[in-house]
């Protein structure tokens, strides 16, 4: 390969140049385009679904979609960016059909998943490593800049492994954290309650104020909201403020009342965060006990009402 990296100019390149990919989804597609932005050749990719197709024909221009197998024995690395349920079962289908290769690297990009899953290819003689983008994606060109920073969780088992990681993270401008294999799933089961029930909680907002009758429910919390994130990442517990760190018993019975009324899918969650605010808010001193059991019956008698209403009455 010609050329230096984009970023400082003096990171390694990675040595591999042949990249296929399997699962060109909104992660892989992305990663991909990337990838070849930084000098490497995508010579393949494998992706059944209409979209799959579009995103690869918009990012990927010019790259043969293959067969699976044949993305694989193609390609000196690999990068297998399917759902997590299914990569065990690509793994060895690819491996017991002999289009892995030794020498090859195989990369996998789940959060969940360590190195024990691409055992099948560890067996034939490919190299193996994990690197989980901590970021979310649309599958388009928007998030071409976004991985500048990015963390990238990585695992690796050997010098030779770990070099070619962080040779990779160079090409994606991220910056690696090292995952334990043990320690995978709550490293993801972290990243996901942070941002996928982030954007549960904000959908359930936005219908609320749309239920209130704003007229632009996206325009009223965004400033509000992105003060919290900030101030929650800088501050942790201490950032938390209203009603239930106040103990404001009978504010929130009024936010309960509303809510089941208008927006009764959004109790459960409403419920359920709040309960955890106020033991959060016991912990740090802020809330006294005594209000934070006022709190949390009006949310028991909350919780049991929605389930009355949902069941006819009936009692368990």
């Amino acid at each position: 390969m010609s050329g230096t990296p984009r970023g400082t100019g003096t990171e390694r390149r990675t040595a591999m140049t042949r990249i296929g990919v399997v699962g060109a989804g909104k992660v892989g597609a992305v990663l991909a385009a990337r990838l070849r932005d930084a000098g490497h050749q995508v010579v393949a990719a494998a992706g059944e679904s209409s979209a799959s197709r579009a995103r690869a024909a918009a990012l990927l221009a010019g790259v043969p979609l293959l067969k699976p197998t044949d993305v694989a024995r193609s390609c000196d690395l690999l990068m297998l960016t399917v759902p997590d349920d299914m990569l065990g079962n690509v793994v060895a289908t690819l491996a017991d059909a002999g289009a892995l290769h030794e020498g090859q690297v195989v990369l996998h990009t789940s959060g969940r998943h360590g190195l024990a899953v691409l055992e099948p290819a560890r067996r034939v003689g490919a190299r193996v490593l994990a690197l989980h983008p901590a970021m979310t994606f649309t599958g388009t060109s928007l998030d071409l800049p976004r991985l500048s920073g990015c963390v990238l969780g990585a695992a690796a088992d050997t010098d030779e492994t770990r070099a070619l990681v962080q040779s990779l993270a160079a090409d994606l401008e991220g910056r690696l954290v090292w995952v334990a294999e043990e320690r995978r799933a709550l490293y993801h089961a972290a990243l996901a309650h942070g941002a996928n029930h982030l954007v549960t909680l904000v959908a359930e907002a936005r219908e609320l104020l749309d239920a209130a009758g704003i007229e632009d429910p996206a325009g009223t919390l965004r400033p509000l909201l992105t003060a919290a994130l900030d101030n929650a990442l800088e501050h942790g517990d201490a950032a938390l403020t209203g009603p239930i760190v106040r103990g404001d018993v009978q504010t929130v019975a009024a936010h309960l009342e509303q809510v089941a009324t208008h927006s009764p899918a959004a109790l459960p969650s409403y419920v359920a965060l709040a309960r955890a605010t106020a033991d959060r808010a016991v912990l740090d001193g802020r809330l006294l006990p005594i209000r934070r059991a006022s709190l949390v019956a009006l949310l028991d008698a909350a919780e049991a009402g929605a389930h009355r209403a949902a069941t006819g009455g009936e009692v368990r």
